[in-house]
Parts: structure tokens; C-alpha cells; sequence
């Protein structure tokens, strides 16, 4: 039988590769699991944890589920569908699975239905799990296919976080007292994702009631907190004044493929019949505050 020579780097390469495989394999070996009947849940240590941020999950999921007219549909994440949470035993540990920047808390992969975070995440279980729980339902609920503008389904994830809702409206008045709300249209077609927060000036058209917008520079900082507030004040003014039925409508709408300006008028006509009418609307909802 021939005597078959392995070069030394070869050597070396399969020997480092054997040691990441036996690390992963133990680490896939730690965790634990709790299950519940939407949810599946993986955590390393501290059980009483994750029990809670299983119940909370339960708890929001009943409510995000029913704000989206998910609550009709009894197979909704059940059984195999269920989705996934994995708490990281500490930071460290979530950063180097995730490839997460050091400043998030948390993460959630649609593709795999996944929500990720670690142990000791102070605002994961009262804001980010509801936050990327929401974008987890409503993207289930509407599909890829269709134009779902950005800023309604970060509006939507925002509104599940029930403890701020004051909050972002508080910010929000600060802006419309100085004339900093980006106009509906401009929200419509602006892809926050592409902003940066710092050192950068944006030119903007800004509302301006019933005549015509006019432009104005916003730092990338401010035009990122005018995005968010604006989008979570437009789903709240919608739900809030005109009810979950109109919106579940609206959300159908853009899962059928129609565009946001069609699917608004298809739900809310003859009370809202464009994005003009709902921009001024929204403007007198906000001025009573």
C-alpha cells in the first residue's frame, strides 16, 4: 500500500480545523432549552432568566399577533414554525457568534426566524425583543415581495415598544415646534440604512402645512431621530384614531402587492383617500399634544 506524504501546512491546517470543530461542537453542547408554545428558547446558564424572557416573549407575541391580524391564524408559529431565541451567556460571547458591532444588543435573522441577545442586556427584554419580535411577525404577515416602505415597518416594531411610546411622542413635538418634520414623501423614498450619524450634513424637504415643503440641512444625527419619530408617530396616529381593523387592512394591502398610496386609500377611504390627507391629518393629531 503506498505511503502518502501530508506537506506539514496541510498538517497543520486540518489540526486547527479539527480544534474549531471540537470547540463548536461543545459549545452547541451547552445550551439548555425551554420551550413554550410559539417559542423555543437556548440559554447557558441562568434559567430563571430565561423563563422570564420566555413568558414576556409569550406575552408579546399575543399582542404584536393581534395589532397585525395575526391573532386569527391559530398555526402561526406553532409546533415546527415555532421561532428561536438564543441568550449568549455575556456580551463577549454574542459579539463573536453574531459578528454584531459592540454597541448592539441584540439581532434578529428573518431567513431562520431568530432572535439573538445575551444575558445582562438591560433594555433586551422591555425593547428589543418586542422590537425584533414585531419585524419577525410582520414581515411573516406581508411578505418580501411587495414596496413596503422602511419606515412603516420601523414605525410598526417602535409602536410594540410600549414603554416609549410617550417618549417618542415627547421628542416629536419638539420638532414640529421648529419646523423639523420631514415630509411624508420624503419619508416614503429615504433609506435610513444608508445615513450616517455623524459629521455629515443632508439636505431634506421639510414640512410645511398646506404650502409647498421647503428644503432644509439636517445632520445625519437629527435626520435618523426625525426618521424614527416620525414613523412610530404615523403608525400610532393610524391605530390609535382609526382602529387595528383599518390597519390589519392596510398591512393586507401591501401583502397583496399593492403600493403604500393604494393600500392606504383601499383601507381608510373615504376618511384617508391619500398620502396628503394622511400627512395633514397626522399634523392636527399631533398638535393636541
Amino acid at each position: 500500500m503506498p505511503i502518502i506524504v501530508v506537506p506539514k501546512k496541510i498538517t497543520l491546517l486540518l489540526l486547527i480545523l479539527s480544534i474549531l470543530c471540537s470547540i463548536n461542537s461543545s459549545a452547541a453542547s451547552d445550551w439548555k432549552e425551554l420551550s413554550s408554545e410559539h417559542f423555543i428558547l437556548y440559554y447557558m446558564n441562568d434559567e430563571n432568566f430565561s423563563s422570564q424572557v420566555l413568558n414576556k416573549a409569550e406575552n408579546y407575541y399575543q399582542r404584536i399577533a393581534s395589532d397585525l391580524g395575526y391573532a386569527r391564524n391559530s398555526n402561526f408559529w406553532t409546533w415546527n414554525n415555532r421561532a428561536k431565541i438564543y441568550i449568549y451567556p455575556d456580551h463577549g460571547s454574542f459579539m463573536r457568534s453574531t459578528g454584531q458591532p459592540d454597541w448592539s444588543k441584540g439581532m434578529a435573522d428573518y431567513n431562520k426566524k431568530e432572535i439573538v441577545s445575551f444575558l445582562g442586556s438591560g433594555s433586551f427584554v422591555e425593547s428589543i425583543l418586542p422590537h425584533e419580535m414585531t419585524h419577525l411577525i410582520f414581515r411573516d404577515f406581508v411578505g418580501f415581495k411587495g414596496e413596503i416602505p422602511l419606515w412603516l415597518e420601523e414605525g410598526i416594531a417602535q409602536w410594540e415598544e410600549e414603554k416609549d411610546r410617550e417618549m417618542f411622542r415627547d421628542y416629536l413635538g419638539k420638532y414640529l415646534s421648529k419646523n423639523l418634520l420631514i415630509s411624508l414623501e420624503e419619508l416614503n423614498v429615504l433609506d435610513i440604512r444608508n445615513i450616517k450619524k455623524e459629521d455629515r450634513l443632508y439636505l431634506r424637504v421639510i414640512y410645511a402645512g398646506e404650502s409647498k415643503g421647503f428644503p432644509v440641512f439636517l445632520s445625519g444625527d437629527n435626520l435618523v431621530k426625525v426618521y424614527y419619530m416620525e414613523s412610530v408617530s404615523i403608525v400610532s396616529f393610524l391605530i390609535e384614531i382609526y382602529g387595528t381593523d383599518s390597519f390589519v387592512s392596510l398591512c393586507r394591502g401591501l401583502r397583496e402587492g399593492k403600493t403604500f398610496a393604494d393600500a392606504l386609500k383601499s383601507a381608510y377611504s373615504p376618511l384617508i383617500n391619500s398620502m396628503s390627507e394622511l400627512e395633514n391629518k397626522w399634523i392636527e393629531y399631533l398638535r393636541k399634544f
